[in-house]
């Protein structure tokens, strides 16, 4: 069974634009699919009905088996806090809370502790080396630190899944590469599923398998041979965070 799956979806806003026409596909649990298209293609739309952010208009979307289509706003809420982790290009992250609070917000909003989750926190600190900046400020930290911090609240509750959407869109071509290796190692150490949107052909290629979509369709599936980029090494460090992440 795939892990997540999209059967004949289709949106319309307002009951005049269609954005997205019957749409389907399916990922299977550990890949890391891109899905490729310029502005206005229906990407991120689609991105949003994955992840249970919107409904289609038309068609269903199944997690696990389950129609997430037909769930209500409450158990979606719990879903996307718990099994759903989601990085957008603009960080999204609360000003007025450090690094470490950020991280923590999905967890205090399930009603959790610091102490429940302190190993892994310290373990995705470590691992997105952030350490040295849980307690700043997110106007004190760099864009490539705030993307960071966004992608270790993503992944605070081991989510099944990441949605990225245009996950470098803020970031120079440096940080941006780093980002990318970082989400890289995520999928190959973690097994964590990742489905990007990006109009980017060079981000695109971190994934093991590239969607193109062009006015709301799909136009081509294709796999990726050879993933650009290395995952990020794994030394000792590196190898002690991810033990501490992922027991």
């Amino acid at each position: 069974m795939a892990l997540i799956e999209a059967r004949g979806v289709g949106h319309t806003y307002n009951g005049a634009v269609k954005v997205l026409d019957g749409v389907d596909l399916s990922v299977e649990r550990g890949e890391f699919v891109s899905v490729l298209g310029a502005s206005g293609s229906g990407k991120t739309t689609l991105l949003s009905i994955l992840g249970g952010i919107e409904r289609p208009t038309e068609g269903s979307v199944l997690l696990d088996g389950a129609d997430i289509t037909r769930m209500k706003e409450k158990q979606l809420a719990v879903l996307r806090r718990t099994k759903l982790g989601f990085v957008f290009q603009f960080f999204n992250l609360a000003p007025y809370l450090t690094a470490e609070q950020n991280i923590l917000v999905p967890v205090y909003l399930a009603g959790k502790t610091r102490k429940s989750v302190l190993s892994r926190l310290d373990g995705l600190l470590d691992f997105m080396g952030i350490a040295d900046r849980r307690h700043a400020l997110p106007s004190q930290m760099s864009g490539g630190e705030q993307q960071r911090a966004a992608i270790a609240r993503a992944l605070i509750f081991k989510p099944e899944i990441i949605f990225l959407d245009e996950p470098t869109g803020n970031l120079d071509s440096r940080n941006a590469e780093e980002v990318m290796r970082l989400l890289s190692t995520v999928n190959s150490e973690f097994g964590t599923t990742i489905i990007q949107v990006t109009h980017s052909e060079s981000n695109a290629l971190y994934g093991g398998r590239i969607i193109r979509i062009s006015d709301g369709r799909i136009v081509a599936d294709e796999k990726t041979e050879h993933p650009a980029g290395d995952p990020l090494p794994a030394d000792d460090a590196a190898a002690s965070a991810a033990g501490a992440v992922n027991p």
